[in-house]
């Protein structure tokens, strides 16, 4: 019995190309399948999580969980001293207990200096301005950013604006279907390492891999960052559809297309269209586009009952980047002619006065195409 590229059982080879073939390792699940047990690093070295928002709370509670010693690091030394005196993040993640082992600071130089490996959960509109300035202390650390964003002036990625920033760092990426309030409380729950170092894949699988939370690596981190980032834009439209009550199979028909258009564009860009196939890509998606705990869905579903585009992101109290990325894809997808009928009717609601009715209409009377077009049907046979 053999087992196929995506994790299905078969018979016979699956036959994948070998340009594809090509450009993917194999890589461990986790370290607890190599032996190593990712549940004890007591006594190690403090790890740092910037941010104090939901998921770097789920996090950093998730790190203390399996013993290690958190920094995480707020720019509000109010919010950081509530949380140390209250033991709860109740903005963002109000009735999940802070595990005994985070220690929530404001002193970023002091927690940068103290960790070698370091998790940057910050909004993709602050995370150059907050690094920038500290860059000569991040060479050879372990940068892992769990941002799902774009840059608005480069389209650079996160893990590309710490690249820049901080060239000689190890850097990676962590993303999959991770909502966070699931994640603290302990519902089971998988994730993606994505790196060309392997030793930071594994470093990451040891510190975060637990009873409740699977980690995966892969080394297509632009296909893997991308994934994450391109996938709130549909959440949008599929909280919309679900505000104004159309049907199951109109969201169906939505969530597929989404995954065709973002796995088309990846593809134009240089990724690996089987990323698409797991955690980062279809999972996310899914996701994302289903559960009222997306912080995007909620803009969508907000939208859909009638508020304006700042009545929903200020309800929500929190960054939804999807609305950010929105105007660089369309604009990216534009300048690179990438189809992208989905993408472009957001902006068009959005921004420009259309309703998602008639995106959905337009939608319809477009000419037929390919199901999935980003990966030739020929190579396959």
């Amino acid at each position: 019995m053999l087992t196929d590229a995506v994790g299905f059982a078969s018979d016979r080879p699956y036959r994948l190309p070998l340009a594809v073939w090509s450009r993917l390792r194999i890589m461990p699940a986790s370290p607890l399948d190599n032996g190593f047990d990712g549940l004890h690093m007591t006594g190690q070295q403090a790890v740092a999580v910037l941010g104090g928002g939901s998921f770097g709370t789920a996090v950093a509670n998730l790190l203390a969980g399996n013993g290690v010693r958190v920094l995480q690091w707020m720019r509000d030394p109010a919010q950081a001293e509530a949380m140390r005196v209250n033991r709860e993040n109740p903005r963002y993640l109000k009735g999940i207990k802070l595990h005994a082992g985070v220690e929530p600071v404001s002193d970023l130089l002091a927690a940068l200096q103290a960790c070698e490996l370091i998790f940057v959960a910050l909004p993709s509109s602050a995370l150059r301005s907050v690094l920038a300035p500290h860059a000569a202390l991040l060479g050879g650390r372990s940068l892992v950013s769990l941002t799902k964003g774009i840059e608005a002036r480069s389209f650079k990625l996160m893990s590309q604006i710490l690249e820049e920033i901080a060239p000689q760092a190890r850097i990676g990426v962590l993303s999959g279907p991770n909502l966070a309030r699931e994640i603290a409380e302990h519902a089971l729950t998988a994730t993606v390492i994505a790196s060309e170092d392997d030793a930071l894949c594994q470093q990451v699988q040891a510190v975060l891999h637990g009873s409740t939370f699977r980690v995966y690596a892969s080394n297509d981190r632009y296909g893997v960052e991308l994934g994450g980032a391109l996938k709130n834009v549909y959440a949008i439209i599929a909280g919309m559809a679900v505000a104004l009550g159309m049907g199951e199979n109109t969201k169906s028909m939505l969530i597929t297309r989404a995954l065709a258009e973002m796995t088309r564009f990846a593809v134009s860009q240089g990724a690996n269209p089987m990323t698409f196939l797991g955690l980062a890509g279809v999972g996310d998606l899914i996701v994302t586009c289903s559960s009222s705990k997306s912080r995007n869905y909620q803009v969508g579903h907000a939208l859909g009952q009638g508020l304006t585009l700042d009545e929903a992101v200020n309800r929500l109290g929190e960054v939804a980047e999807g609305v950010n990325t929105l105007k660089v894809l369309k604009a990216k997808a534009q300048e690179q002619q990438v189809y992208m009928p989905l993408v472009a009717g957001l902006h068009a609601i959005l921004f420009e006065g259309r309703t998602l009715e008639q995106v959905i209409e337009l939608l319809m009377r477009a000419e037929p195409k390919t199901d999935v077009d980003f990966i030739s049907t020929s190579e396959f046979n």
